[in-house]
């Protein structure tokens, strides 16, 4: 028997694997895929030609994950850009932010805008570091019948309310802003000109299906700006060899530390006896019994298609059922033969701006625009795309001479109107993303040599991000912190004895992070050791 089974090997299932083994623990990861690595994952998608195929750039993986793990020792290296965001304009102008160079670039079309830089990212700073100081920490949960526990949710809510308390008047109104309001007031409010705004409230609509002025976008923003790379805060960069090198130097740490992996081999369900989780069942072969389970995938998911309704309370079950999912994704990974030559940047070599990430949004009312347009229509007429061209920082995955790019596109619906399926209209929505690029870098379309295209419903099947939904579930206030996914089970456990989650829809949500497989594993480990788990059955 094993101590522990971890179902999908993405990279929060690794991350969790590998701290459990860590403390002894006989642990396997069951990946229902041909590797490991979930939707962080790098893939030949053209002869010659590799790419990450779903995620595709490196910022909230934790650093304290980074070093535990020996990631680096496993063979991880990543590289900044060598400009962080880079902002074509429909008029000919462009904005580049980078570090020093932004407030010039800023000054073009403000300078009353570049003038406020500063004490913008100084106030986002701050409210930034207390996530960064909760995203490794299990959130307060609600808990009923257990006075003990019940305690040390309190003990733990009066410490982060002493922590809000520090930030002071002006601050805690940033706080509140930044969790309930829009980011396109609270940007609105700071500046003035449309193309800072865009490049800032990008990342508001960022996996987000909303308009940049719903309420609670303001957090999707915050939840982008607490990253770094290589100790530099705020930064961006890339994986060499692409996301999968992440959750390969991932799986090396996990086997080094005695975990099993194994692939292809996808789960049909989790195994209750008497109210508790006693294995899973693979979709071919016997079953796996361990002493808990621990859910890698989707809480819709996991407790929709892999758990008997019958071992779960009513309530939990309407709330999993309304959890709100549909990142409002379309994913393109195309080869090129050069590179974009901009028209408001000419130029086919390597240049800072072709390292960076590419924006094509001018502002935040385009923004509105093209998610009122996907509601009504399946998809924006004139989409929002963030494009990154990773072989300018890695030439192992073009040929000499050529290119890969990622192209993130929003928004789309993640179910289309009318009952229509995906899989009869994304070539010509792929074909649309296409001729948004080439408006502005004219000789895209041209260089094209081959294209991959992931709708929503493909993101789902191949990946098994539900509704497409890279974050496994919204980022809004219902549903973040001690309500994610749903209030109650904020720390990783279920209404399931021994039954466990690790994924994204956990505490602190999307993005590689690593952040949720580091915290189940902790609580975990602490039922383990207060013997909350079966004790394993002696040999034969």
């Amino acid at each position: 028997m094993h101590d522990v089974v971890i179902i999908g090997g993405g990279h929060n299932g690794l991350v969790c694997a590998a701290y459990l083994a860590d403390h002894g623990l006989k642990v396997s990861v069951l990946e229902a895929r041909g590797s490991v690595g979930g939707a962080a994952v790098t893939e030949e998608f053209h002869p010659g030609f590799r790419n990450s195929v779903a995620a595709y750039t490196v910022s909230l993986l934790h650093p304290k994950i980074i070093g535990d793990l020996d990631l680096a020792g496993h063979g991880l290296r990543i590289v900044e850009r060598r400009m962080q965001n880079f902002l074509p304009l429909p008029d000919g102008r462009s904005l580049a932010v980078d570090g020093v160079r932004t407030r010039d670039e800023v000054a073009k079309f403000s300078a009353r805008d570049a003038g406020r830089l500063d004490a913008y990212h100084a106030r986002l700073a701050v409210i930034a570091e207390i996530l960064r100081e909760l995203a490794l920490k299990t959130p307060p949960n609600v808990v009923h019948g257990r006075k003990l526990a019940a305690l040390g949710q309190m003990l733990e809510a009066a410490r982060i309310g002493r922590r809000i308390g520090r930030l002071g008047l002006s601050g805690e109104r940033d706080l509140l802003e930044l969790f309930t309001g829009s980011a396109g007031d609270f940007l609105d409010r700071w500046f003035e000109s449309d193309p800072i705004k865009a490049v800032f409230g990008f990342d508001a609509v960022v996996g987000h299906y909303a308009s940049p002025y719903a309420a609670g976008s303001a957090y999707v923003l915050l939840h982008h700006a607490f990253g770094e790379v290589n100790g530099q805060r705020g930064r961006w960069g890339h994986a060499i060899g692409g996301m999968g090198s992440i959750t390969q130097a991932m799986a090396r740490a996990a086997t080094a530390r005695g975990v099993e992996i194994r692939t292809d081999c996808p789960v049909r369900d989790v195994i209750v006896e008497q109210g508790r989780a006693a294995g899973v069942n693979p979709e071919s072969g016997p079953p796996i019994a361990a002493r808990a389970v621990v859910a890698a995938v989707n809480p819709k998911l996991l407790f929709t298609r892999m758990v008997d309704p019958s071992s779960l309370p009513g309530d939990f079950r309407e709330r999993i059922g309304a959890y709100r999912m549909g990142s409002g994704t379309f994913r393109m990974n195309v080869a090129l033969s050069e590179l974009p030559d901009f028209t408001c940047r000419p130029g086919r070599e390597v240049a800072d701006h072709h390292t960076a990430g590419i924006i094509i949004a001018p502002s935040l009312a385009y923004m509105e625009r093209a998610w009122c347009d996907a509601r009504a229509r399946g998809w924006s007429r004139e989409p929002v795309i963030e494009m990154l061209i990773p072989s300018t920082l890695d030439d192992s995955l073009a040929p000499p001479g050529a290119h890969v790019a990622s192209l993130f596109c929003q928004h789309v619906a993640p179910d289309l109107p009318g009952g229509a399926s995906w899989d009869d209209h994304k070539e010509e929505v792929a074909d649309l993303m296409i001729a948004t690029v080439d408006t502005y870098a004219p000789n895209f379309r041209r260089s094209l040599v081959a294209r991959q295209v992931l709708s929503p419903l493909d993101l789902e099947r191949t990946f098994g991000l539900t509704g497409g939904d890279i974050f496994h579930g919204a980022l809004d206030l219902g549903q973040l912190y001690s309500a994610r996914p749903v209030l109650g089970h904020a720390d990783y456990r279920t209404p399931v004895a021994g039954l466990y989650m690790c994924s994204a829809g956990t505490h602190p949500g999307g993005g590689v992070t690593g952040a949720p497989g580091h915290n189940a594993a902790r609580e975990i480990l602490g039922d383990f050791k207060r013997r909350h788990v079966p004790v394993r059955p002696p040999a034969p």
